[in-house]
C-alpha cells in the first residue's frame, strides 16, 4: 500500500494553446463560476496559460508554451513571450521538482485527429495518475479513453502541467482549431469531473486497491515523405485517416503520394498510431506518432 499525500491544491489550465477552443471556455466558464469543479477538502483553480495567444486564437505567439518548460528556460532572461509566461506559470504553480508544488495539474487540450477523450501520464511510476485514470476509465465506460505514455528516453516534451507533483493531459478531438463543437466539449467536462470526484474520495480517505490500466507508450514519430526541398509529397493514406489507436502492421498502407501510389509501414510489429494528421504538428514535421500497447499496474494507495 502506497501512502499519497492529501492532494488540496489542484489547477486546471487552458488555453496553453490559444486556438483549442474547449479547453479556454471551459476554464473561463470556471472562472466565472467555479461551482462545478469545487471539491470537499480541495482548492481547484482554473487558469487561463497563454492569455496573448487566446486573444488571437492561435496555437501561440512566439514559441510553443507546452514545450517550454525546461530547465534552462525556466532560469533564462531576455526571452520570447511564452518562455516568460512558463517562469510565471512556474513562480505561481511550482517550482517544477519541489514540494512547494501544486498536487495536480490538468492541462486541456484539443486535437485535429480523431483521438476521441485521451489521458496524457508522463510516468509509469505515478500510481497516483494511474489510478485515476482508471477510475475515470470505468466510470465512462462503455465509452473508450486511451492512456497515452509519453515517458520515452529520447523525446522530451517539457510540459505545461510537468510543474505540478502528478501532471495530467487531456486531449480531446476531432476538433479544428478556432472552433467549438458541443460534443467534444461535454466529453472533455465530464472526464474532469470524475477525476476530481476521484480526488475527493482519496482525501476522504479512500483506499483504492491494485488495479491495472493498458497504456500506449510513445514509440516514434513518422514525418511525411518529402522532396529534397523539404516539401511533403504525400498525404496520410485514406486506410490510416482517422484511425487513432487502431493496429497499424508491416505492409500497411500508410501515405499516398500525389501520384497515387501507396507507402507502406515497413517497421517491425504492430503499432498504433495516434495525433494521426494533426494540423499543428506539420510544423514540427510530424504525420503522426506512433505507440506500442502495455499495461501498467498500479499500487493499493491511501492517503497519508
Amino acid at each position: 500500500l502506497l501512502y499519497c499525500h492529501i492532494n488540496e491544491r489542484v489547477a486546471i489550465f487552458g488555453g496553453t494553446h490559444g486556438n483549442e477552443m474547449s479547453g479556454i471556455t471551459l476554464v473561463n466558464l470556471w472562472i466565472k463560476n467555479g461551482k462545478e469543479i469545487q471539491r470537499k477538502g480541495v482548492e481547484t483553480k482554473p487558469f487561463i496559460t497563454n492569455p496573448r495567444a487566446v486573444e488571437k486564437c492561435t496555437r501561440y505567439v512566439d514559441t510553443d508554451l507546452n514545450r517550454a518548460f525546461t530547465t534552462e528556460n525556466l532560469s533564462g532572461d531576455d526571452l520570447p513571450y511564452e518562455v516568460k509566461r512558463a517562469q510565471q506559470i512556474n513562480e505561481i504553480f511550482g517550482p517544477k521538482g519541489s514540494p512547494d508544488a501544486y498536487d495536480v495539474i490538468f492541462d486541456l487540450h484539443n486535437t485535429t485527429s480523431n483521438m476521441g477523450c485521451t489521458l496524457i501520464l508522463e510516468s509509469s511510476k505515478d500510481h497516483f495518475n494511474l489510478q485515476m485514470m482508471h477510475y475515470i476509465k470505468k466510470a465512462i465506460a462503455p465509452d473508450s479513453c486511451p492512456v497515452l505514455l509519453t515517458e520515452h528516453p529520447l523525446l522530451k516534451y517539457s510540459t505545461s502541467r510537468s510543474v505540478a507533483k502528478h501532471p495530467i493531459g487531456l486531449e480531446v478531438g476531432p476538433q479544428p482549431q478556432g472552433v467549438l463543437r458541443s460534443n467534444i466539449f461535454e466529453s472533455m467536462r465530464v472526464v474532469l469531473k470524475h477525476a476530481l470526484d476521484f480526488i475527493e474520495l482519496f482525501n476522504e480517505g479512500l483506499e483504492f486497491p491494485p488495479c491495472s490500466v493498458d497504456v500506449f507508450r510513445v514509440w516514434d514519430k513518422m514525418d511525411y515523405p518529402r522532396d529534397t526541398n523539404g516539401n511533403i509529397i504525400a498525404m496520410v493514406h485514406p486506410n490510416l485517416q482517422d484511425c487513432d489507436w487502431e493496429p497499424l502492421n508491416p505492409g500497411d498502407p500508410m501515405f499516398q503520394m500525389f501520384d497515387g501510389t501507396t507507402v507502406r509501414y515497413e517497421g517491425v510489429g504492430t503499432v498504433y498510431p495516434t495525433f494521426i494528421n494533426e494540423a499543428a504538428y506539420y510544423e514540427k514535421q510530424q504525420a503522426f506518432v506512433t505507440t506500442r500497447r502495455e499495461t501498467l499496474v498500479a499500487g493499493a494507495i491511501k492517503k497519508a
